[in-house]
């Protein structure tokens, strides 16, 4: 049985910084080596290398530029030429490098070796570099691509799960206690005992592949009863319903465990996805978006002041086929999980204090008085005054209580 900490080992974190300290390290070490063995044409050297790494990126820029001025000026930019330059590549970072090697190039003192051939070296290599860039030869990697989709959220799975929680969950998460308490009131007492059951579990599996009743999954899983509908009015529709379903969780004791639970829906749309060829939607690229969705709802909920306490998400790992008991495991592990770090603060029995007050001032003890008429506060309170800071009072002496007893 995996375990929660195992579950959570699957996300991927976001990439960090590590590339950018590797290649800074690489580049110190190759500029102290050539310190080391020709200084005096460092300058000369490093701006020759910043024109090549440099001028290539900007020749490709002109290529991509024709592209976009005559075939896709007013459909892409709205003829606003402006905007096809950063577009393009021509960046300001990339202009000012350009010209900082240019204007470092031309008042270095130190001579370059075979000056002429440096400049037919820089021609050609800043003229190869759109060919061998527009035929993919230095094009990005396939993590540069994915680094870039997450970094500016233009994954699938970014887009499902802003949907998912603007279309769906806060609109009806901060609807969910009041149709526990109207669903309880219209059962029996021991419907959803503690607080651990009364959120909306929310069943994340990695394979994406869902049904649509929970117990054709799993025989220790019964359907119990729908909670009340909420009406929304929403998008020229008045009154769309929005319903979630109450099961049963049995344990192998046989007790059952009434929870909210559902599959989210925007999985049904990438397993479809990952099913049509022209999607060019695979298995792998399957699951690392629903690794992604997971993630993106996941930090999208935990700063949502009208979702927070009220949702569980559950990521299933799809390792489970010998298992026909898995997801009732996993519920069950979640709700056992979610008791262990909630616990509530009962309030302090008054009715000592009530039987306190009923008797007379005089007849209580001065004991027993002050242990019962103000009683510690279980929360701690800030007090505030609004008057301004007065300065401090200086010593007195008083003399008049010495003299008169001399």
């Amino acid at each position: 049985m995996h375990s929660l900490a195992d579950q959570e080992a699957l996300v991927p974190r976001p990439r960090g910084n590590l590339p950018k300290v590797c290649a800074s390290l690489l580049a110190a070490i190759a500029t102290s080596s050539f310190v080391l063995l020709s200084p005096e044409r460092l300058c000369g050297v490093v701006a020759m290398v910043i024109l090549v790494l440099t001028l290539g990126p900007l020749l490709h820029g002109l290529c991509l530029l024709a592209e976009e001025m005559f075939n896709h000026a007013s459909t892409r930019h709205q003829g606003r030429g402006l905007q096809m330059l950063p577009a393009c590549g021509f960046g300001g970072r990339t202009l000012l490098a350009a010209g900082m090697a240019g204007l470092l190039l031309y008042l270095t003192e130190g001579p370059l070796p075979e000056k002429s051939h440096c400049w037919r070296l820089l021609m050609l290599a800043s003229a190869l570099y759109p060919l061998f860039k527009t035929l993919g030869v230095l094009g990005p990697s396939e993590v540069e691509v994915s680094d870039i989709c997450e970094g500016r959220k233009m994954n699938v799975a970014h887009g499902l799960a802003w949907s998912f929680y603007l279309g769906y969950l806060r609109l009806v998460l901060p609807r969910l206690e009041n149709s526990i308490v109207a669903f309880r009131a219209s059962h029996q007492a021991g419907c959803f005992q503690g607080r651990s059951s009364r959120k909306l579990l929310i069943l994340i599996p990695l394979n994406a592949n869902i049904a649509h009743k929970l117990e054709d999954e799993d025989d220790n899983i019964r359907f119990y009863d729908n909670l009340p509908n909420s009406e929304i009015d929403r998008a020229g529709v008045r009154g769309r319903v929005y319903k979630h379903s109450v099961y049963n969780i049995f344990d192998e004791n046989g007790k059952g465990h009434q929870c909210v639970a559902e599959y989210a829906t925007p999985l049904l749309t990438l397993y479809n996805m990952s099913q049509e060829s022209s999607a060019g939607f695979g298995e792998p690229e399957r699951r690392q978006q629903v690794l992604l969705f997971y993630r993106t709802l996941r930090d999208i909920l935990e700063q949502s002041l009208e979702c927070r306490n009220r949702y569980r998400l559950i990521l299933l790992n799809d390792d489970h086929e010998e298992d026909p008991h898995f997801l009732s495991k996993a519920i069950l592990r979640h709700l056992q999980q979610q008791e262990k770090e909630e616990f509530c603060l009962t309030a302090h029995p008054q009715q000592e204090m009530e039987c306190t007050f009923a008797r007379p001032l005089s007849t209580i003890p001065r004991r027993e008085y002050w242990q019962h008429t103000e009683p510690m506060s279980r929360e701690p309170t800030l007090m505030m005054s609004l008057e301004p800071p007065q300065p401090l009072r200086e010593a007195v002496e008083i003399t008049d209580h010495y003299q008169a007893t001399a």
